[in-house]
C-alpha cells in the first residue's frame, strides 16, 4: 500500500514533539504539506528542522501558540484558513490522586485536551464537506475506555473526546469527511520518558526498569508487555489520514498494545 497525500494540507496539533511530532513527520512523508504547531516559535522551529532532516524536501509551515485557548485557536484559523487532515493531537496528563484535583486542574485538562479539537473541528470540518473529502482525527487514549484511577481527569478528557468525534462523525455522514478516534496505550512519547525518567533517577534504577515496572503493575493486560513507539502510533494515524481509510469513520481505533481487554 503506498499513501500518497500530495496536495493536501495536514494540520497537526501539539506537534513539536512525541506522537504529534512522529505523525507530522509521517504526513510529511506521504508528500502532504504539514503545519506543525507548538506553544513557542522556538520549538516550532526546531520541530521543523527535526521533520527536514528525516524527510527532505517535505512541504512544510509552521504556527505558534496556546491552541488551549480561544485566541490561540483563532490565531490559527487566520493564519491556515482551510485544511484537508485535522489531527487533534494536542493534550497534557498529569498523575494526580483524585482528592487532590482542584476545579481549576478539571477546567484545564478540558480546555486543552477537549476544547482545542472543538474549536479546530468547529472550523476546519465545515470546510472540507464543501470541498467534499476531508479527515479528522482526535488522539484520544485507553485511558478514555480504561479510567486510570492515578489520573482520573485525563481519562475524563480522553472519553470526552470518543464522544465528541463519534458525534462528529454523525453530523457529516455521507460528505466525504472522515471522523475517527485513535486510542494509544502507553507510548514512549517525550513527556511520557521525561516522567518515567525522573522516577528512575529518584529510584536509582534505570529507566527501562521503570517502564517494565509500570507496565507490570499499572497496564498487566498489555499483550506487548512494552511502551509503544511514537512510530507506531502515527503509522496509524496516517493511514486513518489517507485516501485508502475512505470507509473508516465514526470509529475508534486501538494502537495500545493490546491494553484494553475486548474483542471489539
Amino acid at each position: 500500500m503506498h499513501i500518497q497525500l500530495k496536495n493536501r494540507r495536514a494540520i497537526v496539533t501539539g506537534s513539536t514533539a512525541g506522537i504529534g511530532l512522529a505523525i507530522a513527520t509521517g504526513l510529511a512523508g506521504t508528500g502532504a504539506h504539514v503545519v506543525v504547531t507548538g506553544r513557542s516559535q522556538a520549538r516550532v522551529d526546531e520541530a521543523l528542522a527535526a521533520i527536514a532532516r528525516q524527510v527532505p524536501g517535505a512541504s512544510l509551515s509552521g504556527v505558534a501558540g496556546d491552541l488551549g485557548s480561544k485566541a490561540g485557536a483563532d490565531h490559527l484559523i487566520e493564519q491556515v484558513p482551510d485544511a484537508d487532515i485535522l489531527i487533534n493531537n494536542l493534550g497534557i496528563f498529569e498523575p494526580k490522586p483524585f482528592f487532590d484535583i482542584p476545579d481549576e486542574d478539571w477546567q484545564r485538562f478540558f480546555d486543552i485536551n477537549v476544547m482545542s479539537g472543538v474549536r479546530l473541528s468547529r472550523h476546519y470540518a465545515q470546510g472540507m464537506a464543501k470541498r467534499g473529502w476531508g479527515r479528522i482525527q482526535f488522539i484520544s487514549s485507553e485511558s478514555g475506555v480504561q479510567i486510570p484511577a492515578e489520573m482520573v481527569q485525563y481519562g475524563m478528557t480522553k472519553t470526552a473526546q470518543l464522544a465528541v468525534s463519534r458525534g462528529l462523525a454523525e453530523t457529516l455522514a455521507g460528505t466525504g469527511v472522515t471522523v475517527n478516534c485513535v486510542l494509544p496505550g502507553p507510548t514512549r512519547s517525550e513527556g511520557v520518558g521525561d516522567f518515567f525518567g525522573k522516577i528512575a533517577a529518584e529510584q536509582g534504577v534505570s529507566q527501562e526498569t521503570v517502564e517494565r515496572d509500570f507496565i507490570a503493575t499499572h497496564r498487566p493486560s498489555s499483550l506487548i508487555k512494552r511502551l509503544a513507539t511514537v512510530e507506531e502510533v502515527a503509522n496509524l494515524s496516517v493511514y486513518l489520514a489517507s485516501e485508502q481509510a475512505s470507509a473508516t469513520t465514526g470509529a475508534a481505533v486501538r494502537v495500545d498494545g493490546g491494553v484494553v481487554r475486548s474483542i471489539v
